[in-house]
């Protein structure tokens, strides 16, 4: 029978869980510099020997953002010191943070799609009232 999930995929959601908890309990002690951080996704190698951590910031300034990255990527080793303590595994995940700008993304094409739909929506409204206005010019045949 199948698993339903690798093991890669089982160690890549404890290994988020984690690390999402450290960071908003033990890290934030450690470091108040870094600001809101949210752990989006957690990739894992299939040799479990690294993995990518998908963080996303609340702020919109590109240079903090580097900041913040840097920070955690400066104190890895203590991320990686406290997951070590908290999974049972014989060697724990070599960590790499990287920004994921999925989530703004996003924002940004909903913006524009809502942007789009509300001038097709004026382009409709004004052409009919411009429909209206030639009906009313014509003469009824009665």
């Amino acid at each position: 029978m199948a698993r339903e999930f690798s093991r890669t995929d089982r160690v890549g959601q404890q290994i988020h869980k984690e690390i999402a908890s450290i960071l908003q309990n033990e890290f934030k002690n450690r470091d108040p510099r870094l600001g809101m951080v949210t752990v989006s996704s957690v990739e894992v190698s299939r040799d479990l020997a690294h993995a990518k951590i998908y963080v996303t910031f609340f702020e919109n300034d590109d240079e903090l953002m580097k900041e913040y990255l840097t920070i955690l990527e400066d104190n890895k080793g203590f991320i990686r010191s406290l997951l070590a303590s908290r999974m049972r595994m014989r060697a724990v995940p070599a960590l790499k943070f990287v920004n994921d700008g999925s989530l703004i993304e996003g924002i940004r094409i909903a913006n524009l799609v809502s942007e789009t739909r509300n001038k097709d929506a004026e382009r409709a409204r004004l052409a009919g009232r411009e429909t209206d206005e030639q009906d009313t010019s014509k003469p009824s045949e009665e």
